[in-house]
């Protein structure tokens, strides 16, 4: 079957290349357990970006519908349909009723069943409200939405740290980090993070970012040639902001930058002056509060990779806090 990508059609490139290579496997082209061709080859049969192919794939793993294995490759998943008829929820109920099951057989009540796992709950939460985590990124509104998704995600208590100021005042930091249990940072950073911090011993977790599939969508359907202001507060950020536009096949648009915080009437003044509007975290607010024009924001989120990444090396500190807890509260440690 030959590939191929619309690239007048408006719809970003990535999701071309994940609608094709869903709708491959719904016509058993790739049945599961296939190997899929490379994000190179895919690329250069498709004359894009392997950007935009490795974006692709990143979700598609994350939907569970394909599974890259290190050094092997790429897989049509073996499971896809029935872990995706099963939402999270039924799939929480069912290893509850499991774990309900086991517990009367041993002789416990519905009501000591719910007694015991509210106080084992309770005890995982103070675990992990006491876990140490920092998280650096590089300008101040994306380290701030970071350590707030983050710690929506995962339920723990993080630390952000600007990676210019950790550069500039590195012993200021020190303490702190050598304190975390964890560091946390983006790929892209990952090696400056390692150079600075030297050999603390902190585990550091390196995360994947890709923007929201819904503010790309929304920016792939505005009109040909139209003027988009970006508004942000650092460089970096629209920086960052572009690049993943660039590598969604949106080429149509012409953009132009502004920085805040800047005075009401310059802000106006810039809004005025453009078609639509994209705002990153930081500055969404400030353009709702100033204009009628739809705001489109911006975001860039953890992969659910990284996010699941994360999540186990959580698990993993709270089993080792977890019997630390219990030896020093003379119980019973557990299996």
């Amino acid at each position: 079957m030959k590939l191929e990508v619309q690239r007048d059609s408006g719809i970003p490139l990535y999701i071309q290349v994940k609608d094709m290579i869903k709708e491959l496997i719904r016509q058993k082209v790739w049945v599961p357990g296939s190997k899929l061709p490379t994000e190179r080859s895919l690329a250069e049969e498709l004359k894009i970006s392997r950007n935009t192919v490795s974006m692709a794939f990143r979700e598609l793993e994350a939907e569970g519908i394909i599974v890259c294995q290190q050094g092997r490759g790429t897989f049509v998943a073996e499971s896809d349909e029935a872990v995706r008829r099963e939402s999270r929820r039924e799939r929480l109920l069912r290893i509850i009723d499991i774990a309900m099951e086991e517990a009367t057989a041993l002789g416990f009540s519905i009501d000591q069943f719910l007694a015991i796992t509210h106080v084992r709950a309770r005890e995982k939460q103070d675990i992990l409200s006491r876990a140490n985590i920092v998280l650096i990124e590089c300008n101040r509104e994306q380290v701030e939405y970071f350590a707030r998704e983050l710690a929506h995600s995962v339920g723990v208590i993080i630390q952000p740290i600007l990676l210019g100021e950790l550069e500039n005042d590195p012993d200021k930091y020190q303490n702190i980090i050598r304190q975390a249990d964890i560091v946390i940072t983006t790929l892209f950073h990952l090696q400056s993070v390692k150079e600075i911090l030297g050999p603390l011993g902190t585990e550091i977790i390196a995360l994947a970012l890709s923007p929201l599939l819904d503010s790309i969508v929304r920016i792939a359907r505005l009109p040909d040639g139209a003027q988009v202001g970006i508004f942000c507060i650092s460089s970096s950020f629209a920086e960052k902001m572009l690049s993943a536009l660039r590598n969604a096949g949106i080429n149509h648009l012409r953009f132009a930058t502004f920085l805040g915080p800047a005075a009401r009437e310059t802000v106006l003044s810039q809004i005025n002056s453009v078609d639509y509007i994209i705002a990153s975290p930081g500055r969404k607010q400030e353009l709702v509060n100033l204009t009628d024009k739809d705001v489109i924001e911006f975001i860039f989120s953890p992969d659910q990779a990284s996010i699941d990444l994360l999540r186990s090396t959580l698990m993993e500190l709270e089993q080792k806090n977890l019997k630390r807890w219990e030896k020093e509260n003379g119980e019973e440690v557990s299996g």
